[in-house]
């Protein structure tokens, strides 16, 4: 497996096209998905060495998808993106064990840290998510 995929989910499509052209650019192999559902459907499929999740996704949150993939034996190295940050939010996202938690909008510099810290295994333990 490629060792630099990363996934990314977002329901807005201006900024997960953005998102796109920023990773590729940066050397990532990536997928983009504009909902959970979608990402899910292509799951088993996609060899996603780090995943990128909005919280705020519809039906489904960022952290349902989460815990589903985790639930089914999937752990993916997971940065949570959110453009309504608050206390909970982002307790939340220290307790599932995200490598970084980023506030929308965010600089390119610290989501591309926050993958490479992902995909270094520099994740483990009690590290705090970023804000």
């Amino acid at each position: 497996m490629d060792a630099r995929v990363v996934s990314i989910v977002d329901d807005d499509a201006s900024f997960l096209r953005a998102l796109q052209l920023l990773l590729r650019t940066a050397g990532f192999r990536v997928g983009a998905f504009g909902s959970a559902e979608e990402f899910l459907r292509a799951a088993p499929d996609t060899p996603a060495c780090c995943l990128v999740l909005d919280v705020h996704l519809g039906a489904q949150t960022g952290f349902d998808v989460h815990e589903g993939l985790a639930a089914a034996g999937r752990r993916i190295p997971t940065i949570f993106m959110t453009g309504q940050d608050d206390a909970p939010t982002r307790e939340r996202a220290r307790h599932l064990g995200a490598v970084a938690y980023l506030c929308k909008p965010f600089e390119d510099a610290a989501l591309i840290a926050a993958i490479e810290q992902a995909l270094a295994g520099d994740h483990e333990g009690s590290r705090s998510p970023t804000t």
